[in-house]
């Protein structure tokens, strides 16, 4: 089944304002999948560590951590996560040093049937500036 999530910009230390995209992508596929499903979504390079993370609100004490050095990040689908997150929050955090964090929910929209034709993951919805993971200060 298809699974639209939203995924919301918290903060990153370059972030140039709000934004927010939704993706559909199958509920089967695994938190890598996710990752990289994210980075494509908001074209960073995908050249640093990243973790998923369960917790009340960003700043609060992760109850799950899901860390792409352990075999969780390819064990653990997207479904499996949403179920374990009923009542909390869902949160991406890529490198650390620029702390790019964001919130992930998954859509009111029933999960439907892949369309023929169709390649997931893919956006469906963009909205606000999307960051720039390195922005050139010589264009300033």
């Amino acid at each position: 089944m298809i699974q639209t999530i939203n995924i919301s910009l918290v903060h990153g230390i370059h972030a140039g304002g709000d934004w927010s995209c939704d993706i559909e992508i199958p509920a089967d596929h695994s938190l890598e999948d996710l990752h990289d499903a994210i980075q494509q979504a908001v074209e960073f390079d995908n050249d640093h560590m990243f973790e998923f993370y369960i917790a009340n609100s960003y700043r609060g004490k992760k109850l799950h951590r899901y860390d792409c050095d352990d075999d969780s990040i390819v064990d653990t689908t997207i479904a499996q996560v949403f179920a374990a997150a009923t009542g909390k929050k869902v949160f991406y955090m890529f490198d650390y040093g620029d702390s790019w964090l964001f919130q992930l929910t998954k859509s009111r929209k029933k999960p439907h049937a892949a369309e023929t034709g169709i390649t997931y993951p893919r956006v469906i919805a963009e909205e606000g500036t999307k960051p720039d993971q390195y922005p050139d200060w010589d264009e300033e």
